[in-house]
């Protein structure tokens, strides 16, 4: 297997798992939050920053269908992860090739196929 093979497979699971399968994930509370609950500190539990932005409470503001809103959700959410991530190590990797013995071994390369 290629390794351009495995990542269009492990992307096309990622999207499945994001945009269908997390439709089904319980609705009951995890267990940090059970425990809050059962511990009575929850009382003091306040609601997050980004509580009101278009990707908040898991859902796409103004799609009413729960299905389609967390799946379109979750596929928003595997695209920014890909970019963000994707975007850092293009980063690294351009920036990890300035270093003097990558050149080395550039200069060497070049020379022996009669390139530089």
């Amino acid at each position: 297997m290629t390794t351009k093979r495995f990542f269009i497979g492990f992307l096309l699971v990622s999207l499945i798992l994001a945009g269908i399968v997390s439709y089904y994930a319980s609705a009951n509370p995890d267990g940090l939050e059970k425990v809050a609950n059962d511990k009575g500190f929850n009382a003091e539990e306040k609601d997050h920053g980004l509580k009101d932005s278009p990707l908040g409470d898991y859902g796409v503001k103004g799609v009413d269908n729960a299905r389609l809103s967390g799946g379109l959700s979750g596929v928003i959410g595997v695209g920014v992860v890909l970019l963000v991530g994707g975007g850092l190590f293009w980063f690294v990797r351009r920036r990890g090739s300035s270093d003097p013995a990558s050149r080395r071994e550039e200069n060497v390369a070049s020379e022996a196929s009669g390139t530089g």
